[in-house]
């Protein structure tokens, strides 16, 4: 009797110094699970500032060309092509930047898989070890049993928090991007119209007669 309470207490023993362990490497993997999605959505929202100002720029020299007037219409279309330029650059930066967090996520949780399998290995291992009797079998199978329940649904959570940040932040600059297209083409084709307006009113013979005394 004396041996089976030592043998219980030990048995107990063991397994709240390796549900310690779970414990820690969980909050382990959740801190760097956060960490990485709080540093993804930084990135994230410093290229949507990014994008929304060069969004601003060019609607103001749009305002600032059409108060001066249609004669300085070239170096508009200038500016839209380097902001074209930009936008490229801007947008292949942006999806680096999600490639890199999707392969940090799927690190993450083969990181989590793997911590997930060499608890239950030790813990089934150290079942089989001390199975003999019925009393130890019995508790070491409700301890791998609560021990994985636990995990699983840790693992769960995080992923599922994970993946809709990662979804989130790439809407959000899906829809930016989108917005920012369509502006640079809205500019370029009101540029272009406007240039060929200019053109039109130079090499219109009755005004140069008129104003030049250019006759053709």
């Amino acid at each position: 009797m004396k041996f089976l309470v030592l043998s219980v207490l030990a048995l107990i023993g063991e397994t709240a110094t390796e549900v310690v362990v779970v414990v820690v490497v969980v909050v382990v993997v959740v801190v760097v699970g956060v960490g990485v999605v709080v540093a993804a959505v930084v990135v994230l929202a410093v290229v949507v500032v990014v994008l929304v100002g060069v969004v601003v720029v060019v609607v103001v020299v749009v305002v600032v060309v059409r108060v001066v007037g249609e004669v300085v219409v070239v170096v508009v279309v200038v500016v839209v092509v380097v902001v074209v330029g930009e936008v490229v650059v801007v947008v292949v930066v942006v999806v680096v930047e999600v490639v890199v967090v999707v392969i940090e996520v799927v690190g993450v949780a083969v990181e989590i898989v793997v911590g997930v399998g060499v608890v239950v290995v030790v813990v089934v291992q150290k079942t089989t070890i001390s199975s003999s009797s019925a009393p130890f079998a019995k508790f070491t199978y409700q301890r791998v049993v609560v021990v994985v329940v636990v995990v699983v649904v840790v693992v769960v959570v995080v992923v599922a928090v994970v993946v809709v940040v990662v979804v989130a932040a790439a809407a959000a600059v899906v829809v930016v991007v989108v917005v920012v297209v369509v502006v640079v083409v809205v500019i370029v084709f009101d540029s272009i119209a406007s240039l060929l307006s200019l053109w039109r009113l130079v090499f219109n013979k009755e005004v140069n007669a008129k104003i030049f005394g250019i006759s053709y």
